[in-house]
């Protein structure tokens, strides 16, 4: 299969023509209107900083039914004992500035780059994105982000200052889904950290069906609130 290559035209060519690793296609923008018609058809952009943009179209898919979440026995303990506080967009900027530092930190190129930044912050300020912040006393220790559209969340990334912190911010965001009756939290590529709670990989066409039929429901958007 060609990889595309994207013009200023709004389009992108069918999920179900990317590479075998998932990649469609190339350039483009990063504007929010092509962003949220990306994740319309479970298409998200992954790039470093001197690469082109590139969109990506992964199948097989992980992802989270949120039905079939599974918190393990010693993270449960650990919530109990109440050591941190959950909140849900109240730091998007700085959940996101920190999962980009993170991997820096790792000795990785972040592919959460400034223009990246940028643009989900432009779609947090929409009501489209997303985060939810662990805290211990008055510290960001972990979080997550990730865009909202119908009955979908699309996690983007996640980042931990303190054991265990960033799954207490996933745990809380999976009761929400559960309270809000969402469908599916889109996980993009299997990784054995987030099998642990169940996630699982299905079919890009199943992916692509499930997701057809949820962006038919209203997004949820504007700034979520835990209570």
């Amino acid at each position: 299969m060609p990889v595309y290559q994207l013009t200023d035209k709004l389009v992108f060519p069918p999920a179900e023509l990317a590479e075998k690793d998932g990649l469609l296609a190339i350039g483009g923008d990063l504007s929010p209107a092509r962003l949220l018609l990306a994740y319309n058809n479970g298409i998200f952009p992954w790039f470093s900083e001197r690469d082109p943009i590139l969109w990506w179209a992964p199948s097989p898919r992980l992802v989270i039914f949120p039905d079939e979440f599974k918190i393990p026995k010693r993270l449960s303990r650990l919530m109990r004992q109440e050591k941190f506080s959950v909140t849900m967009d109240t730091a998007f900027r700085q959940v996101i500035a920190a999962c980009a530092t993170v991997d820096v930190r790792k000795g990785n190129n972040t592919w959460i780059t400034k223009d990246m930044i940028t643009a989900y912050s432009h779609l947090h300020d929409m009501g489209y994105a997303h985060s939810v912040e662990c805290w211990q006393d008055d510290a960001l220790t972990g979080g997550l982000y990730g865009i909202s559209l119908g009955g979908f969340f699309f996690g983007e990334s996640m980042f931990s200052l303190q054991s265990n912190s960033s799954k207490i911010a996933l745990v809380s965001l999976v009761n929400k889904m559960l309270e809000w009756d969402f469908d599916l939290i889109d996980c993009q590529m299997k990784t054995t950290h987030l099998e642990q709670f169940g996630a699982r990989e299905i079919p890009g066409p199943e992916f692509q069906k499930l997701l057809a039929k949820s962006m038919s429901r209203p997004t949820r958007t504007g700034k979520w609130q835990l209570c």
